[in-house]
């Protein structure tokens, strides 16, 4: 990494983690708006694919992670590629599990990890109420419903363990720094376009001869992949892993967000009251102190 990019990196990390966080659940709701185009002509995990590797080959033309990857010592390298065979199979559950089940009931399971996680690492009353009002605010929110095909609780659980594989060692590459954890990042990423590569390649090939598709799914990695991740890096570098999977509760609020201002989507009452209780419960949280984060 160069001096300018060092200095750049350096600014970017004097802004509140918590921005980092917000603008990552923003994008992570754009990406299915490109998402849209793709799902009528390329299979799921054909998107699943095309979304990694969009987004690999960004990394690779962005921070050249091959040189830095080198430089990491065997502990180092098991957890860079931990990470990647994590991002390779997560995406692909995801987009298997939403096309057999409402987006709702997918996001539901997806933020019970979350919980979890965070129950584990809270050490205070008032943290475990917050905690208590984001998990309601979020089922409110998600709209779950029992329904849909049985093999797609299969996908959605299993995305929902990888979802905190992700947190554990996303925290864990981002431990020195948020530039270090990009370059990880970067890495991990390339090795998570060789696991999809199987089962995704034959899926996406419609888009590989087809422009306007193929753009698509370049948005899609972007939105998605790009933008969120390295955004994950800057708020994981600085906030304790308990309190990063509490503020996951935002994702489904910003989602509703999106939908009232870009979309004026009108919200019912339940949705306010979850939105309410989510913002309730990222107000009252209070992070813990340092020896107790390093538990979480």
């Amino acid at each position: 990494m160069t001096a300018a990019t060092r200095t750049m990196t350096g600014r970017f990390e004097r802004l509140p983690p918590q921005l980092y966080f917000v603008t990552s659940a923003i994008f992570h709701y754009l990406g299915p708006a490109f998402a849209v185009l793709l799902f009528a002509s390329i299979a799921p995990l054909g998107v699943a694919w095309l979304r990694i590797a969009s987004a690999a080959a960004i990394f690779a033309l962005w921070r050249r992670p091959w040189g830095f990857f080198r430089k990491l010592g065997a502990a180092e390298r098991r957890i860079v590629i931990g990470l990647g065979v994590v991002l390779g199979l997560m995406n692909g559950c995801f987009y298997l599990a939403l096309e057999r089940l409402p987006l709702g009931t997918v996001g539901a399971i997806e933020f019970l990890g979350p919980i979890g996680l965070a129950a584990f690492g809270m050490r205070s009353p008032r943290n475990v109420v917050a905690l208590g009002l984001a998990a309601i605010g979020v089922y409110v929110l998600t709209d779950a419903r029992i329904e849909g095909e049985p093999i797609g609780y299969v996908f959605a659980f299993a995305n929902c363990a990888l979802f905190v594989a992700y947190v554990v060692l996303g925290h864990k590459i981002a431990a020195k720094g948020a530039a270090d954890g990009v370059d990880r990042l970067g890495a991990a990423m390339l090795v998570a376009m060789a696991v999809a590569l199987p089962f995704g390649i034959e899926d996406a090939l419609p888009a590989l001869r087809n422009p306007l598709l193929l753009a698509a799914g370049i948005g899609v990695g972007i939105c998605s992949s790009v933008i969120p991740y390295v955004c994950d890096q800057f708020a994981m570098a600085r906030l304790p892993r308990a309190t990063f999977a509490l503020l996951l509760a935002l994702l489904p609020a910003t989602a509703a967000t999106i939908g009232i201002v870009v979309l004026h989507q009108i919200p019912t009452a339940a949705e306010v009251a979850g939105i309410v209780l989510v913002i309730a419960a990222v107000a009252l949280h209070r992070a813990e102190e340092p020896g107790a984060a390093a538990v979480a």
